[in-house]
């Protein structure tokens, strides 16, 4: 039996970075896959000097196509939305409010809309904490809840990252040459969800060359700002300290109780 999925996301490279593997592999087993994204990430780094907000824009939009080929989507929708940066600071384009300053009742109804007309049977979305807490991060999580119910769309799986497996693969990568100090343990200490919260543990290790793939369509997100990007980051990693990185992807399922050691490798379990 064949089911659909929504993904939605807040910018362009968020679907590679916490769900790459995750779709890849739905795609392979013979799913529908359908990629929502709210922003252009027009707000975003990038390490051209002089692009301007719209040839980023454009830019990271064809990046985002590439990407869902890459993994396999049937289907992908942008919102449109402005991008919220990373400020903090409310920010508006041609007088509309950026993404996590808009009511999220209207993003819903969107959202909603497409899930109904694709009779999704999953919806990913983000947990409360927005992963690291970027603003529309956490707005991806509120839209999210809102539209599956208002589409009744019976599952909600809250993408997000083994908090403990992040501080462990941040204290190995102070062993290896080039990656030392790039990224603290101490970083993830409140970032994500602990173990005991998840509920899907999510094997991809067969469909890392997608997810790979996936991260690498994003090149105007490797460079651009003060340190090094997530995604040159990941895509430097040396193969074993990759698969323990990237081979596995991390859930909560919305009202679903989480039983520590028995995570599920299924995210179609719910509705099977």
């Amino acid at each position: 039996m064949s089911f659909t999925l929504v993904s939605f996301h807040a910018h362009p490279d968020d679907e590679a970075l916490l769900t790459g593997g995750t779709l890849a592999r739905a795609a392979a087993e013979g799913h529908r896959i359908v990629l929502v994204v709210a922003t252009a990430g027009e707000a975003g780094l990038t390490g051209d000097p002089g692009t301007d907000a719209g040839t980023l824009a454009t830019r990271r939009l064809a990046e985002l196509r590439r990407s869902a080929e890459a993994l396999g989507c049937a289907r992908v929708e942008v919102l449109g939305y402005p991008d919220s940066g990373s400020t903090g600071e409310p920010r508006r384009t041609e007088g509309r409010p950026a993404f996590a300053d808009t009511d999220p009742q209207e993003p819903a109804e969107r959202l909603a809309a497409i899930l109904r007309e694709e009779h999704a049977d999953v919806l990913t979305t983000y947990d409360e904490h927005g992963g690291y807490g970027h603003r529309d991060h956490v707005q991806v999580h509120r839209v999210g809840a809102l539209a599956a119910r208002l589409a009744g769309t019976p599952v909600v799986l809250e993408a997000t990252v083994d908090r403990v497996l992040l501080q462990r693969v941040a204290g190995v990568m102070r062993w290896v040459p080039g990656l030392a100090g790039l990224v603290p343990a101490s970083r993830f200490s409140d970032a994500y969800l602990p173990r005991t919260e998840l509920t899907h543990r999510v094997d991809v290790r067969g469909h890392l060359a997608a997810k790979k793939a996936s991260l690498a369509a994003h090149a105007s997100q490797t460079s651009g700002g003060r340190g090094v990007r997530t995604v040159a980051l990941l895509l430097r990693l040396p193969d074993p300290l990759l698969r323990r990185a990237l081979g596995r992807e991390w859930f909560r399922e919305r009202g679903r109780e989480p039983v520590e050691d028995l995570l599920l490798d299924d995210i179609f379990a719910s509705v099977r």
